[in-house]
């Protein structure tokens, strides 16, 4: 970052540098607050840290737009041709400033932190050695909230796990949280915008449950209005969430530029993402693990109910909708021919289930029904095919990506 800093100021840009390692929605916040052009953000994301990387904020405070990338490829692209531009004879200031503080501030203005208290519900929270480390438990401190805090210490090599809060990286955190007897436990990835669960039985609560319990509040609980954006690979739960209460429904390709950029220019209540990605109204067009970390707290607080009882509420009233995804190793061409077959209508049965239509906005999405459905798409940068599944039963999600997996591997 402070490498990162002096390129920006040796080309006359003052830079306000981030004086510890801050999740990724608080520098986008600050993008807002300090109005500035934007941010860089040197994370690995969700990833181990040999993937270290950089994140590009536009001045909204969200993922920069293709538009704006493109033209920082093609400067990008001179420099690589030209080698670098002579420096100025004196850099702009670069100040090193707290960026976590404003926004920690700002997330207790969109929840009842006092409401939490008042419940006695207790948490454990897995920042997965990312940095949301000591967030949640700043504010629960603040509130005399009872949590407990894993893998919270300062180790950016995230030892023995992945910084991604889905399955199996979350088994320490459920581990605690049978342990301790809490009500719920919260993980954000390493950059903190993307969100987990774990019921208070040990449940893995994933991001599309997540995505439909917040919906719900937001338009039950607090009356808000607005419409719903979410990626092709999501839950179609959220369609019929979206249906009840006649909100107009976006769906996109996948990847969270997209639902940023409908939030830029619609009035979008909430968006999200199969990976764990989700915003709200009233806050910024970015994923926030920490804030959305705080909604669910709040909804069991006011509700008196566990993970578990909101999802078994929406099964009741909507039906069940289990999820699954398989990630194959498999040879790009084989991969991209894979889902050609599939969009091309050659696959007529998967697993007993007769394809009803395919749809292509990303990739290749057999559907089986109303119940149903198997997305298979290639990745663009690796040797990968992944695999999307939603079913009424876990049984038929494992049945559907066992299918597919078959049926891929004969082809390699």
């Amino acid at each position: 970052a402070q490498a990162a800093a002096e390129e920006v100021a040796a080309a006359g840009i003052p830079v306000f540098l981030a004086d510890q390692a801050a999740p990724t929605p608080a520098i986008s916040y600050a993008v807002v607050a300090r109005r500035t052009s934007g941010a860089i953000v040197i994370t690995a994301s969700h990833n181990p840290y040999a993937w270290n990387g950089v994140k590009f904020k536009a001045a909204y405070g969200g993922s920069a737009s293709t538009a704006i990338m493109k033209r920082v490829e093609a400067c990008l692209s001179r420099v690589s041709k030209t080698g670098a531009r002579a420096r100025r004879a004196k850099d702009a200031p670069i100040k090193k400033v707290d960026l976590l503080s404003p926004y920690l501030e700002k997330l207790k203005t969109l929840v009842h932190l006092e409401q939490i208290r008042a419940s006695g519900l207790r948490f454990v929270i897995d920042p997965l050695y990312g940095a949301a480390r000591g967030c949640l438990a700043r504010l629960f401190d603040e509130a005399r909230i009872t949590y407990r805090e894993i893998h919270g210490e300062h180790n950016p090599l995230f030892p023995g796990l992945n910084p991604e809060p889905i399955e199996p990286h979350v088994a320490g955190l459920r581990q605690a949280v049978l342990e301790t007897g809490y009500d719920a436990g919260f993980a954000t990835d390493g950059d903190a915008d993307r969100i987990g669960a774990i019921d208070r039985d040990g449940a893995f609560v994933d991001s599309h449950k997540i995505f439909s319990i917040l919906l719900r509040h937001l338009t039950e609980d607090l009356g808000m209005r607005g419409e719903v954006v979410k990626t092709f690979s999501t839950t179609r739960m959220i369609d019929r969430l979206a249906r009840k209460h006649n909100l107009p429904l976006h769906v996109t390709p996948i990847g969270f530029k997209y639902v940023c950029d409908l939030m830029l220019t619609r009035d979008i209540l909430i968006g999200g993402e199969e990976s764990g990605g989700i915003a709200v109204k009233g806050h910024l067009p970015e994923r926030d693990g920490v804030l959305n970390s705080l909604l669910l707290a709040q909804v069991m607080a006011e509700k008196s109910r566990s993970l578990g009882d909101l999802i078994h509420e929406l099964s009741q009233e909507f039906g069940p909708h289990e999820y699954g995804r398989v990630d194959l190793e498999i040879e790009r061409g084989v991969a991209h021919r894979i889902v050609r077959q599939v969009a091309q209508g050659k696959i007529k049965n998967v697993a007993g289930l007769n394809v009803v239509s395919v749809e292509d906005l990303d990739g290749a999405k057999m559907v089986f029904g109303e119940a149903a459905w198997l997305l298979v798409r290639a990745s663009g940068t690796e040797n990968l095919l992944r695999l999307y599944a939603e079913a009424p039963t876990r049984a038929q999600v494992r049945a559907l990506l066992d299918a597919m997996t078959e049926f891929a591997r004969r082809r390699q």
